[in-house]
């Protein structure tokens, strides 16, 4: 049987001797069985996470000129504001409009390869209109980029690898990257029923954490049975996400999970969200780590408990042999989440990404046809691959 509520653990576990082997016994559990978890005691200050919601909720109030001032088409690093309805995943329009920063970086050279345009400085909303903002946000992502690093030691020693094992694949100065999501609701978008905040994704790189910045329900995960799972806010916690790139590294031992966002219910008002994304260098080449065999049983023998099936499963977004770098792969779905972006600054890739997207819809197209005429008794389809981003 899958999981029907994700796990909460307590990082305070990990700083005593005492209490750390049961820390990380429940970390591998997590690890291996969902994919998502919550944390609790991190060390990030309160005060601090109150004033990163505090001024989130407040940079989608300026006027919509000052927030086209820092539209992302305006830079190739993918950073910046996007409007409402920019986004899309698995063919569909993601209802949020967001913006997106990192830690910082400068301009990069003539010469470098064209994925390090993604590393870059950050475009800041106007200091005059928005005070503090970019020295708390600034402050925050340093602070959560110290935490991802020593909870991704915690994952190295839960699945019996040295704390370091991971650090191979880190820049010394390692960019991270965070958004500020504003999700609407449905009055507020003038439609009934239901509205993809986020498509079904998984996430690329190694963790994410997620600061669920209001009340709303919405967030959801597909356990490996493919029933969809609630993942609601919990103050003083964090969402961490298990990301594709841990997953192949961790040879299928650290599972990455499928999930969504739903649009808010009319009349709840607007989800706000702002998730934290732990980098890796963009020049890595993703080669896998020995896991010891002992844990790799562990995981084999879930899957095999659970008759060998994935119902979550989709396409890893970095497939060895597929890239060369990371950073290539990294660039492509950016350019695919952004076509916007794309069009200004990266026609030719654009070009062909279309191309390979029209072949695909198709695909995805008699694939849910078809699913629609299965009955009721029969198995399930597999959902379709997509792109995290």
């Amino acid at each position: 049987m899958s999981f029907s509520s994700i796990p909460i653990l307590d990082l305070s576990l990990a700083r005593s001797p005492e209490t750390k082997p049961q820390l990380l016994a429940d970390l591998r559990h997590a690890l291996l069985e969902v994919g998502f978890l919550y944390i609790e005691n991190t060390g990030i200050p309160p005060d601090l996470v109150a004033e990163v919601i505090r001024l989130g909720k407040a940079f989608f109030d300026l006027p919509e000129e000052k927030k086209l001032e820092v539209e992302m088409k305006n830079a190739k690093s993918f950073l910046g504001y996007n409007k409402l309805g920019m986004e899309i995943t698995r063919f569909k329009t993601d209802w949020r409009e967001q913006i997106d920063l990192s830690t910082p970086h400068p301009i990069p050279g003539p010469n470098d390869p064209l994925y390090r345009n993604l590393l870059a400085p950050n475009l800041w909303p106007d200091p005059n209109a928005l005070p503090r903002f970019r020295e708390v946000y600034e402050e925050y992502m340093a602070r959560m980029g110290d935490m991802s690093m020593e909870f991704t030691s915690l994952i190295a020693e839960a699945i019996g690898l040295p704390s370091d094992a991971f650090a191979q694949f880190f820049d010394e100065a390692q960019q991270h990257k965070l958004k500020i999501v504003k999700y609407p609701d449905l009055e507020e978008l003038g439609v009934e029923g239901e509205a993809q905040g986020v498509g079904p994704h998984k996430d690329s790189m190694l963790t994410s954490y997620l600061l669920q910045a209001s009340h709303h329900r919405g967030l959801q995960v597909q356990n490996a049975e493919g029933q969809w799972v609630d993942c609601p806010p919990i103050d003083g916690t964090f969402v961490v996400a298990i990301g594709q790139g841990m997953e192949a590294l961790t040879q299928g031992v650290c599972q990455s999970t499928t999930h969504r966002v739903q649009s808010p219910a009319r009349g709840t008002g607007a989800r706000f969200s702002i998730p934290f994304f732990q980098g890796v260098s963009y020049d890595a080449t993703f080669e896998s780590m020995d896991v010891p065999a002992s844990v790799k049983k562990l995981r084999s023998d879930i899957l095999e408990r659970r008759g060998g099936v994935r119902l979550d499963d989709i396409e890893f977004t970095f497939i060895k042999g597929a890239w060369s770098r990371l950073g290539e792969a990294t660039l492509m779905n950016r350019i695919k989440s952004h076509p916007d972006v794309g069009e200004r600054w990266y026609p030719e890739q654009l070009k062909k990404i279309r191309e390979d997207q029209a072949e695909e819809a198709a695909k995805f197209a008699a694939k849910e046809a078809a699913s629609s005429q299965t009955t009721a008794s029969s198995v399930p389809a597999q959902p379709q691959a997509i792109q995290a981003h």
